[in-house]
């Protein structure tokens, strides 16, 4: 395929299909929707890792503390990509009404969440996420993502962000399933999100560079910011 032909069928994607450039792109436009609370001197929190690059933008445009909040899904065993369930420090939740469907129980998952739970450990401490925690009581915090589809995971890192007494709570995403955006409007204050597609496919179709995010590639920035 020629240069010229490439650019063509992007721009026509990005047209049909609204998409953002990469997760920077994301993060510059949810800047613009959030920057009336930058008199508010909140604190945004990432959902890592995907959430990081978003955050870090907007972070810099509201000047405000950039910091990561951990939560992990808890996956079907036969298709890991679906969120049946999500931990968060001191959080586990369930969508009982799919597992019921999915004929699943608790006990099924338990080796799953027992090697979530170490990765979530691990993460938090790559990460030097713990240590933030203590900071949220009585501030506006902003928690941000790449992407709503079952919402399950962010569900549980604004359940367990509530456990430190946070003054606001804001969520705030690029793009998102409306059924999850509608049904986690209940658990903030404000619900922000660029793009709700009636029939959300996945969240990286709606960005022309979704590449995965690695560990090194968050503490990178975590420390660009920082510096």
């Amino acid at each position: 395929m020629k240069k010229g032909e490439s650019l063509k069928i992007r721009t026509f994607y990005e047209w049909m299909y609204l998409v953002f450039k990469d997760r920077f792109d994301a993060g510059k436009q949810l800047a613009d929707k959030l920057k009336d609370y930058a008199s508010k001197k909140p604190l945004i929190f990432a959902l890592p890792r995907g959430g990081v690059p978003v955050a870090f933008v907007i972070a810099k445009a509201l000047k405000a503390p950039l910091y990561v909040f951990v939560a992990r899904k808890i996956g079907v065993p036969w298709q890991p990509e679906l969120g049946v369930g999500a931990i968060a420090p001191g959080v586990q939740i369930f969508n009982r009404e799919l597992l019921q469907e999915l004929d699943l129980k608790i006990s099924d998952l338990a080796e799953i969440i027992k090697r979530e739970e170490q990765e979530l450990k691990r993460r938090l401490t790559a990460y030097g996420a713990e240590e933030n925690l203590e900071k949220i009581k009585g501030k506006t915090v902003i928690l941000v993502d790449d992407g709503l589809a079952t919402g399950i995971t962010a569900e549980a890192a604004l359940k367990s962000l509530k456990q430190w007494a946070p003054k606001k709570l804001i969520l705030a995403v690029p793009v998102g399933a409306p059924s999850t955006v509608e049904h986690l409007k209940k658990s903030v204050e404000k619900l922000i999100c660029l793009e709700m597609p009636p029939h959300l496919y996945a969240i990286g179709a709606h960005y022309l560079d979704f590449s995965q995010v690695s560990d090194e590639e968050v503490i990178d920035l975590l420390a660009k910011f920082r510096s």
